[in-house]
């Protein structure tokens, strides 16, 4: 099946015309960034030259995909839109909710019973709104998306940060919060910051123990987790052309841990090839008739520091295999560096090694890694470490398994998980972990402390599936597959056999049951119960609108220290239970926080008794006191996923305003959508000046403008004062948006 094809094919009519506008207007040529983005503006946005990273601007995204997780507060909130049916095509898929413990087919069972009132609350608003539904089991969603929608030159959003996986078919996918879905899927434009544009040259090719996966970590390490802020990464060169589609979703998929907007490669035969093997020829001949529109210009490509914001080259012949971690995705390590790492900071031992994700689970990645596995046990080798393995989708898994692929694995004793995202998000019931030190390994994309287990000393590194597999073969984390030996069962030295797979099957992909239901036509006459009893999901409330007056003397709720993801604000892992009710999941809100007075995380002062409390226990006895809160923390605030969860429950619990050093970008938007204040010091080292019992005021806000600072007054508790400025990065639309209450009360 070919979903959309009507809609392509009107994108590819109107591209080349848009394109050649777009390139007439601005006077120069044009990236391939510039051609989707000036392609997509909504009616009636002009083409100008837009100041990036400053100007805000409208687009008109072509299709909206949306994981179970966050789709319930996405489609709860489109449920108040006033909407019949969405007015582009959106998808729902069912990955996030199926926690890996036993296997896939157990698992995959107990998820179905024990989120059976969420999925069926998924399945009947998609039926109701027009949405495709795919079903647990069907796959992670980015593989799926790549492997039915992706197309070069479109331009979609997913609730999801990794979204941009997209990119590794030519498109532009952008990860975000729910309410901007909402948006999109109520036909209104969708307001996205002027992108930079970081241009990175490959040259060469890969060969040997180097994947695709080692670019983005090379990336990582030199961009680090913000070096990619309010940019779009675009590939080109090449070395762009070698390696296939789905090496480069992973590539722009783990682009989020750099902080980018999103990243693309351009389309090319790789890209054509793969269209082709998942049945989308017709896609495929389309997109090669306006080939020079899906690529950057000539001109880019030979002066690239003319249209780039940044340059950056790398030689794929010369790249080695890379480890990143732990506990951030952008320590970047060669494996000729990682040993001495290893041994010099004496990481705890290795105890299993994980092959899967959104990022590294198509059928190339478990053939080289089944490749490397195979030859090893004919050698007399055997793992060392517990080996699980997520396959990224059911065709990915049901074309593996008629190949053999899986049972090279099940056969050296690995574990074959659900199609889902399972201990990549948390969603790991790892017996006995506890708080015990001890290292993993695995292919996915972000490493944060607890991220995968909820062990604050499991220490996670990520590498790609080959090296995972090589990890698991020897047991040692200091192990260089380049240059090392393993001995086997009769004292034989071996050395492991450089990776080998399959781009696509040989005899082409095959599935049973994909696991996709469509849509009514019509679905006016169905009704969308919620039990008002049900702790899972609760119908959402408008937030009050803003009443006018500056805040005045607000406690502070906690002053984080380091780095605060949306991992920390609103965990993944039980917590995903809850996503669908508001009040619920508010009980995890900033749990994972560190405060920086006690160097604790969950235990912050009650200035009223003295004594330490739960932060969400705090904020719930402010709300009741009818109080607001202030937020403060550091550098990148809301790094890491597009959950907009981060946002909607400091809301629910009256959090008026976040104060930080920077944001990251999903998060800042996420805030502003909800109607709340997102702050930053003018001077960072105003941070210093916050003390545990202050009184904070935020004043200046009935001149609330863009470009204009506004002032916090702090009132301590020896009586002394303080005031400074903080800047903000709204527009008159965004504060729109907070003087309504929230962007869905004033669309409403």
């Amino acid at each position: 099946m070919v979903f959309d094809i009507d809609m392509i094919r009107e994108v590819y009519a109107n591209l080349p015309e848009k394109v050649n506008k777009a390139r007439e207007t601005l006077g120069h040529p044009l990236t391939l960034t510039e051609k989707i983005l000036f392609s997509h503006l909504s009616p009636n946005v002009p083409i100008k030259n837009y100041s990036r990273a400053v100007d805000y601007v409208d687009f008109a995204p072509d299709r909206v995909a949306m994981q179970d997780a966050t789709a319930q507060m996405a489609l709860l909130q489109l449920m108040n839109s006033g909407r019949k049916s969405t007015a582009v095509p959106s998808t729902v898929h069912c990955d996030h909710l199926i926690q890996a413990y036993v296997n896939a087919a157990t698992d995959l069972q107990t998820a179905k019973v024990t989120n059976e009132e969420v999925f069926n609350f998924l399945h009947d608003v998609s039926n109701k709104f027009g949405i495709g539904f795919w079903r647990p089991g069907s796959g992670i969603i980015h593989q799926v998306v790549l492997e039915n929608y992706a197309f070069p030159g479109g331009m979609m959003i997913g609730t999801d940060s990794h979204t941009p996986n997209a990119g590794g078919l030519g498109m532009i996918a952008i990860g975000v919060g729910g309410a901007d879905a909402v948006d999109v899927m109520a036909g209104l434009p969708w307001e996205l910051k002027m992108p930079k544009i970081i241009g990175v040259k490959l040259t060469g090719k890969l060969s040997g123990w180097a994947a695709p996966k080692d670019i983005i970590l090379k990336l990582a390490g030199i961009l680090t987790v913000k070096g990619g802020t309010n940019a779009i990464i675009e590939y080109f060169g090449e070395g762009a052309s070698t390696f296939s589609a789905t090496g480069k979703g992973t590539i722009c998929n783990m682009g989020a841990e750099v902080g980018a907007t999103t990243s693309i490669f351009p389309f090319d035969e790789k890209s054509a090839v793969y269209l082709e093997g998942t049945g989308r020829k017709d896609v495929a001949d389309e997109a090669r008739k306006i080939m020079s529109h899906l690529r950057a210009d000539p001109e880019v490509e030979l002066n690239p520091e003319k249209y780039y914001d940044r340059v950056i080259e790398i030689n794929l012949s010369e790249l080695e295999p890379h480890v990143n971690g732990p506990f951030t995705p952008d320590a970047a390590f060669s494996i000729s560096e990682f040993g001495k790492e290893v041994k010099e900071k004496n990481f705890p031992a290795l105890e299993v090694s994980l092959i899967g994700s959104c990022t590294n689970s198509s059928y190339e990645d478990l053939t080289r890694a089944a490749h490397i596995l195979e030859d090893a046990t004919k050698n007399g080798l055997s793992i060392k470490t517990k080996l699980i393995i997520n396959p990224g989708s059911e065709q990915v898994r049901y074309t593996a398994q008629r190949d053999g692929v899986l049972k090279v694995f099940e056969d050296a004793g690995a574990i074959i998980m659900a199609n889902a995202c399972g201990p990549c998000i948390g969603q790991w019931k790892r017996d006995g972990a506890n708080d015990r030190p001890n290292s993993i390994v695995n292919s996915f994309n972000r490493n944060f402390a607890k991220r995968n287990d909820g062990n604050p000393n499991t220490h996670a590194f990520v590498t790609s599936p080959e090296l995972v597999t090589a990890f698991a073969l020897s047991g040692d984390l200091a192990f260089n597959p380049l240059k090392d030996t393993l001995i086997n069962a009769n004292g034989e030295t071996i050395k492991l056999v450089e990776p080998e797979g399959y781009e696509m099957p040989p005899n082409g992909f095959e599935v049973k049951d994909a696991g996709y239901l469509a849509p009514s036509a019509d679905g006016s006459s169905i009704e969308v119960e919620i039990n008002p009893e049900s702790n899972r999901l609760q119908k959402l409330k408008p937030f009050a609108p803003w009443d006018g007056k500056d805040f005045i003397e607000l406690p502070l709720l906690i002053k984080a220290f380091g780095k605060c993801t949306t991992d920390h604000i609103s965990m993944a892992g039980p917590w995903l239970r809850f996503r669908g009710h508001l009040d619920n999941i508010s009980d995890n809100m900033l749990i994972g926080a560190v405060n920086q007075f006690n160097n604790k995380t969950n235990a912050v002062l009650d200035a009223e008794t003295g004594e330490y409390t739960q932060v969400p226990v705090l904020a719930r006895k402010f709300k009741a006191q009818g109080l607001g809160s202030v937020v403060v923390a550091e550098e990148n605030y809301g790094e890491g996923s597009s959950r907009e969860h981060a946002a909607m429950e400091p809301r629910h619990l009256n959090v008026k305003a976040i104060i930080v050093k920077s944001f990251a970008r999903i998060h800042e938007t996420n805030l502003k959508k909800q109607g709340m204040l997102a702050l930053t010091f003018v001077d960072k080292n105003d941070y210093d000046k916050i003390r545990e019992d202050d009184k904070i005021s935020i004043i200046g806000l009935n001149e609330f403008a863009p470009g204009k600072n506004l002032t916090v007054e702090l009132i301590h508790s020896d009586g002394t004062k303080e005031s400074f400025e903080v800047a903000h990065t709204y527009n008159e639309q965004q504060i729109g948006w907070f003087k309504a209450g929230s962007a869905l009360n004033a669309m409403k």
